[in-house]
């Protein structure tokens, strides 16, 4: 099975300092009909922070996702949501090629295959809350005294 990363792109800042921030705001297993399937619930749910006093709503498919119009007394804000393979990822990388294994180690789960999230780092605690990417939700620095 494939892994698509769902991903969402919109425009932050003002004036000069305008630009364009995309986020992965998670991954699905599966087909892409099914990525896109719950690519688009979250493209229906999303409330962006800007404008404040939205006056029109539009949600409009793309060839790769949506793309979602708000429009604002002032201005329109638009988040566009796609949804894409995931082909590598650094925190993730993918098991050794099957000629790199241990003799008798089982079956290759192929290239592709979802890890397990990493292990615990010394500096956070093994019961410590963790994100579904596995990522802490406290991060390390917090709480340290040698720190200003």
């Amino acid at each position: 099975m494939a892994i698509w990363g769902l991903v969402a792109e919109a425009t932050v800042g003002l004036g000069e300092r305008k630009h364009t921030e995309a986020h992965v705001l998670t991954h699905v297993e599966g087909t892409r009909e099914e990525a896109l399937a719950v690519l688009e619930q979250r493209a229906r749910t999303h409330l962006p922070e800007h404008p404040r006093n939205p006056r029109r709503r539009r949600l409009l498919r793309t060839a790769d996702g949506f793309l979602l119009v708000v429009d604002g007394t002032w201005q329109s804000h638009a988040t566009r949501f796609s949804v894409a393979e995931l082909l590598e990822d650094s925190d993730r990388p993918l098991p050794p090629a099957r000629d790199e294994r241990e003799p008798g180690s089982g079956t290759d789960p192929g290239p592709g295959a979802r890890q397990s999230p990493p292990e615990p780092t010394p500096e956070t605690a093994p019961g410590e809350p963790r994100d579904e990417d596995g990522v802490p939700l406290r991060p390390s620095w917090l709480g340290r005294p040698d720190l200003p």
